[in-house]
């Protein structure tokens, strides 16, 4: 299971992420990230490994801003790597994820989502949901992400950041 931390306030909301998941990463997880709103773009690090990796590459990248999600990983879909660690954003850089579960049918939408020209950097299922926010985003973001819950299959969580 993923450990799933967020944050809307008035500290620093890399150290809320950080301490969230530091409190999670009993667990033993593969690898870690966070994504945050820094100066109206989404900003991501993530590192394969426990969460001290991530942390050394934040101590070289200090980022700002009040809103975040984090994810600790127990990789299901793809190896654990750099590229296959959550946060995962779309081809804009608008939406950025972390999902908890299993997507049964990201395949079918992976490869739906590749003709219309999507580019995937992971091998994740989570990524899909992503790039499906992105294709099916109608300027309302909690229609587009009942459309976007009413494409998947499966048993999962999806907590998202979309600016």
């Amino acid at each position: 299971m993923c450990g799933i931390v967020g944050y809307i306030g008035h500290r620093s909301v890399r150290d809320v992420l950080v301490n969230g998941l530091r409190k999670l990463e009993y667990r033993g997880y593969d690898s870690s990230g966070i994504a945050l709103l820094e100066d109206d773009h989404i900003k991501i690090e993530k590192s394969v490994g426990r969460l001290a990796q991530l942390e050394d590459r934040l101590a070289t990248r200090p980022l700002g801003g009040r809103i975040g999600i984090g994810h600790t990983r127990w990789a299901t879909h793809g190896r654990p790597s750099d590229e296959n660690a959550h946060p995962h954003s779309d081809c804009s850089g608008r939406f950025a994820l972390v999902h908890n579960g299993i997507i049964e049918n990201y395949l079918a939408l992976r490869e739906e989502l590749n003709t219309k020209g999507h580019q995937f950097q992971s091998e994740t299922d989570t990524e899909v949901v992503a790039h499906l926010a992105e294709e099916l985003y109608n300027g309302d973001f909690v229609e587009t992400m009942i459309q976007v819950g009413k494409r998947l299959r499966g048993a999962y969580a999806v907590p998202t950041h979309w600016w």
